[in-house]
């Protein structure tokens, strides 16, 4: 191939012809129901992915000793592990004599794929992105030609998540990083990430659990902290909050960390209770203080394990987050993560935009609250709301519960509620797309509350009817003084398609 050729756009044509998570996320649905002839038996997937990863990373001329050049810190967990690896980032670059360069590696991405892939807190360059991706696309394809895989469906080049795992390495190896902060995507004992070597670890973190991806990991909590905890290390300290009136789950946590011989660190609720927090801190939510406190003791255990020292209480073993330097709490302050708990003013339109791609019961309940409170009592509340493959209505009266809840002033839940696809823009002439989740959630809307009845709801096949509709009422309000406050929640793909829209964001 041409260099030329190699460009950033034809990086993403060709990453978008690997198999989705979507598609590998499908094979552990359960089978339909039996027909007359026996089925045949459905291969252990689970046991089969480390195995897998392992032959891909080889084939990228890559063996997990090579992996231990990185001291990594290697986070699981079903809500905040995203902003863990942000905190615990953004605190280890204030270290660079000590910490040296740092990579993390983190999905989903929210508006550009380079998200997943960032040095030094920085999302990579499009041409050093281009530069890696061929050098990776090129070595999958040397290898499968020397095997004879040529012709094998999904046999010359790993699916997407795990080339992008791969790639990730690839970057930190090549850019010369010391320290990385990798999260995991589903799980942890199977996750691709889950190649890492003991040896090049310096801290575990799982972070709050909750029912998510059950196909995968289970229908309990207990079982999917198995599956989290499978990031915890032979003599690597494995930190988590401590869950009162969990037994269960912190029996399994515990026993899981003894069984690979890890050391469980367990973070007491009162030892952030009794935390002030940060003040202006660019991750909100009350909830981002058990996070803070997770990636406080992850990087400071990074940090030890690398060599430095640190001097007064925060040296010891029973620190109080107060204690923490200058470093770790400019580190806490300015950390961002896009799509999380993400303030937009658009001083053109005056419109204020809240967003954040909570997809859970546990995480939409944190941005009902988070919104309920942040928005105040003033101004106009429009809800943009949407999740296409698990169960919407129940999801959106989780959120609009929370968003009651957190809302002093009684009459004030939201104006305008608009669910749409997550598609950027309108399909083709001729061509519709399904709305039967839109609908089904206009229903729950109305029937959720009396004072939701005289609502203003529509359906839209697409983010740019929907945003066309806001901005049609911004110009309206603002003569009358009135502010927009819009809430865009329930999938990280329609934050994106939001975002790309209200930024003109060309990929």
């Amino acid at each position: 191939m041409a260099s030329t050729t190699r460009t950033y756009a034809e990086a993403l044509t060709l990453l978008s012809t690997l198999q989705s998570n979507k598609a590998i996320t499908s094979l552990f649905a359960p089978s339909p129901a039996p027909s007359s002839s026996p089925p045949s038996p459905k291969p252990d997937l689970n046991a089969l992915a480390i195995p897998e990863m392992l032959l891909w990373l080889n084939r990228a001329g890559y063996t997990p000793q090579d992996l231990a050049r990185l001291r990594t810190i290697h986070v699981a967990g079903t809500k905040g592990k995203g902003s863990v690896s942000a905190l615990t980032t953004s605190i280890l670059i204030r270290y660079p004599a000590v910490a040296g360069r740092v990579g993390t590696y983190t999905s989903p991405h929210v508006v550009s794929v380079r998200e997943r892939i960032m040095l030094d807190g920085e999302p990579i360059g499009k041409e050093l992105f281009a530069k890696y991706f061929f050098e990776l696309w090129e070595r999958f394809g040397a290898s499968a030609k020397a095997e004879g895989r040529e012709g094998e469906e999904g046999g010359v080049r790993p699916f997407y998540f795990r080339f992008l795992t791969v790639l990730a390495w690839h970057v930190f190896l090549g850019e010369g990083v010391r320290s990385a902060v990798v999260e995991c995507g589903i799980g942890g004992e199977y996750d691709a990430t889950n190649v890492l070597p003991a040896e090049g670890a310096t801290a575990a973190v799982v972070t709050q659990l909750g029912v998510d991806h059950v196909a995968m990991l289970g229908g309990t909590v207990e079982e999917i902290a198995w599956h989290k905890a499978g990031v915890f290390k032979k003599g690597v300290k494995g930190f988590t909050r401590r869950l009162e009136g969990r037994e269960g789950v912190m029996r399994v946590l515990r026993e899981r960390a003894a069984e690979k011989g890890a050391t469980l660190v367990e973070v007491p609720d009162e030892k952030v209770d009794w935390w002030e927090g940060v003040e202006d801190a660019k991750l909100k939510g009350d909830f981002q203080k058990y996070n803070m406190a997770l990636a406080v003791a992850a990087a400071r255990e990074h940090l030890l394990k690398l060599g430095h020292g640190f001097e007064g209480p925060f040296a010891g073993e029973d620190y109080k987050l107060r204690d923490m330097p200058e470093e770790f709490y400019e580190g806490l302050k300015t950390a961002s993560l896009r799509g999380r708990c993400e303030y937009i003013k658009d001083e053109e339109t005056g419109v204020e935009w809240y967003l954040d791609g909570a997809h859970t019961e546990e995480s939409l309940e944190a941005a009902g609250e988070w919104y309920g409170l942040a928005a105040g009592d003033d101004g106009s509340r429009f809800l943009v709301f949407n999740q296409q493959e698990r169960d919407a209505p129940h999801l959106l009266t989780v959120l609009l519960r929370a968003v009651k809840l957190a809302t002093v002033e009684r009459n004030n839940y939201f104006a305008v509620a608009i669910f749409c696809r997550n598609e950027e823009d309108p399909p083709a002439e001729g061509e519709t797309r399904d709305l039967s989740v839109q609908e089904a959630n206009e229903r729950v809307c109305r029937a959720f509350d009396p004072c939701f009845r005289n609502i203003a709801i529509r359906t839209e096949d697409s983010v740019k009817p929907a945003l066309h509709t806001i901005l049609d009422c911004a110009r309206e309000y603002r003569h009358r003084g009135v502010t927009i406050k819009v809430l865009v929640t329930g999938s990280f793909h329609l934050v994106g398609a939001v975002i790309k829209k209200i930024e003109h964001v060309e990929e």
